[in-house]
């Protein structure tokens, strides 16, 4: 009876653990620790970007080590990585597109070319659904996106990274609760 009860309790610890390693976001569940190339990074922070009062997509920022200096994180060249849980079927390849550009067109921070642009437009050229999770990873002037895990491909450049993050962390963010959550 003792043994049951040590098996009980430590299955039990174990699963608090688990729980524990993630993050509840709206409709998403978000692992509060990532590995992308062998780099680990840890859950910043994580909030919904909505419009119209509609849940679009989780969104979730990955660095080395915690920080709420937006303009340091979008200037860094150390790893860090946003993730986008899509949590709503009206998130669509087109609309996913149009937000992009529309993010670029609002970003205060760095400066990416058109052909910049351009080759990461062409990430989302595919079928969007929900659930699809997107994981833009920069590191050393360079941003690999992932979709499901899947590598989209690379652009490379420090003033583009700065130019992309800026979408999320600069003073025109894309949505201000959004990047609030992200670096708290």
């Amino acid at each position: 009876m003792y043994m049951k009860k040590i098996v009980v309790l430590s299955v039990l610890l174990l699963a608090g653990i688990a729980i524990n390693a993630q993050t509840k976001v709206g409709d998403a569940t978000l692992p509060n620790r990532i590995s992308i190339n062998n780099n680990d990074l840890e859950l910043n922070g994580a909030g919904i970007r909505e419009k119209f009062w509609i849940d679009l997509y989780a969104g979730a920022l990955y660095l080395t080590s915690k920080s709420g200096n937006e303009s340091q994180i979008i200037s860094s060249e150390q790893p860090m990585c946003i993730k986008l849980h899509i949590v709503s079927g009206l998130v669509t390849q087109e609309k996913m597109i149009d937000a992009v550009t529309e993010g670029f067109e609002n970003s205060t921070t760095g400066f990416a070319t058109s052909e910049q642009i351009k080759k990461f437009i062409s990430f989302f050229n595919e079928e969007i659904v929900r659930d699809n999770v997107f994981d833009i990873y920069a590191a050393d002037g360079v941003v690999t996106t992932y979709k499901n895990g899947k590598l989209l491909g690379t652009v490379d450049g420090q003033e583009f990274k700065e130019a992309l993050f800026g979408i999320w962390l600069s003073d025109k963010p894309a949505d201000k609760k959004l990047k609030k959550a992200m670096l708290h």
